[in-house]
Formats: structure tokens, C-alpha cells, sequence
């Protein structure tokens, strides 16, 4: 998965489109992502004890990796990724941004 925690992300799809956030959890399995403050549903809670009131609380929903971009924080724009292995002894794989051609 080319999208990891703490990545800054831009939304390209759902009704946040064009909003920014950091990702707090990746579900590799499902290919989801949970993106800080983005993406929210409305969650209705009852009341657990006698005299104390219901509410409402917003929470983050997961959403598809398709669905977000990665902003590369040297040229600050959303960009696909790339790789680059290093030809050394000790083969180190790195993500690259596809615009500025900057280690991410």
C-alpha cells in the first residue's frame, strides 16, 4: 500500500473532495484508509444511566485508498507515488513524488 500512517492526504472523491488530512489508521486488507477530521458520520448514543441525556458524536469513517491523494510535503501538491531502490548492499526501497521527483 503505497499510503501510510501520518501521510497528508487530499480527498478526490465523497463530499469533503478537495479537503486536506492526516491519516490516523490504514487498513491494508480492505485497501481503506481513516483520514483526521474528513470523511465524519453522526453517531447516535442513548442515554446509559437514569438523568443522563443521549447525544450525538461525529466519528471518522474509513475511506477507499482510490478515493485520496498523496500531497508531497516538498512541492505541496497531491501527486501519485513512485519507487527507488538504491543499487547499495543494503537495498532500501523509497517512495518518490512523480512531480518534483523528491524522496517522500
Amino acid at each position: 500500500m503505497k499510503i501510510k500512517k501520518n501521510d497528508i492526504v487530499k480527498m478526490l472523491a465523497g463530499k469533503d473532495h478537495g479537503k486536506t488530512g492526516k491519516v490516523v489508521k490504514v487498513y491494508p486488507t480492505d485497501a481503506k484508509v481513516v483520514v483526521e477530521g474528513l470523511n465524519l458520520m453522526k453517531k447516535h448514543l442513548r442515554p446509559r444511566r437514569e438523568g443522563e441525556q443521549g447525544q450525538r458524536v461525529e466519528l471518522p469513517r474509513k475511506v477507499t485508498v482510490s478515493d485520496v491523494m498523496l500531497v508531497c510535503p516538498k512541492c505541496s501538491k497531491a501527486t501519485r507515488i513512485g519507487y527507488k531502490v538504491s543499487k547499495d548492499k543494503d537495498v532500501k526501497k523509497a517512495r518518490i513524488c512523480k512531480k518534483c521527483k523528491g524522496e517522500i
